[in-house]
């Protein structure tokens, strides 16, 4: 669902650091942020899946923003976060440098991307929002993982569960029907 169009109003994003560049997500994606805990390695996953967590009972994925987008990778610090968020009705946690704010864009101010970066592996790009001097990369979460690599969280979910009774996947939460 890309929208060409540009349309009156704002959009509230979650606005997070990856290689000294700033991006953004909807908020309405992001479930909360977390300081990084604990994550147990699964093996036979691609790399940029570093494991998972027990969030609070909850089976969690945790994906290497860096990793996945094929930046330098970097050890954890203080400002290191884990972006909670909602992928294609599974919940995943985004390791991120850093989180900064939830802002107001003007959706006048974000613009598509151009043509030769859409060709460059930027599927998972929604465009470019515009904040006085700054400039904010949107993603489009929905796009970060593959369906393969979506089918093999999903399995894994599952697989979990099945093993760990005290605990669950993520349930398929039916949100409002505003989306």
């Amino acid at each position: 669902m890309i929208q060409e169009k540009k349309q009156e109003g704002t959009s509230q994003i979650v606005v997070f650091s990856l290689a000294n560049e700033e991006y953004g997500v909807g908020i309405a994606q992001v479930q909360e942020i977390i300081r990084p805990v604990g994550i147990t390695r699964i093996p036979g996953m691609p790399s940029f899946i570093e494991g998972v967590i027990n969030l609070r009972g909850k089976i969690i994925p945790i994906i290497d923003l860096r990793d996945r987008f094929g930046l330098v990778k970097k050890d954890d610090d203080a400002n290191t976060r884990v972006v909670v968020a909602e992928v294609s009705s599974q919940t995943v946690g985004l390791v991120v440098d850093s989180v900064s704010e939830v802002l107001r864009l003007q959706n006048d101010s974000i613009d598509p991307l151009p043509p030769t970066i859409t060709n460059i592996d930027g599927e998972y790009l929604k465009g470019v929002g515009k904040l006085d001097r700054r400039l904010i990369i949107l993603l489009d979460l929905e796009k970060v993982l593959t369906d393969l690599e979506k089918t093999t969280l999903e399995k894994m979910n599952k697989a979990m569960a099945e093993e760990s009774p005290g605990t669950q996947a993520p349930k398929k939460e039916s949100q409002s029907s505003a989306e």
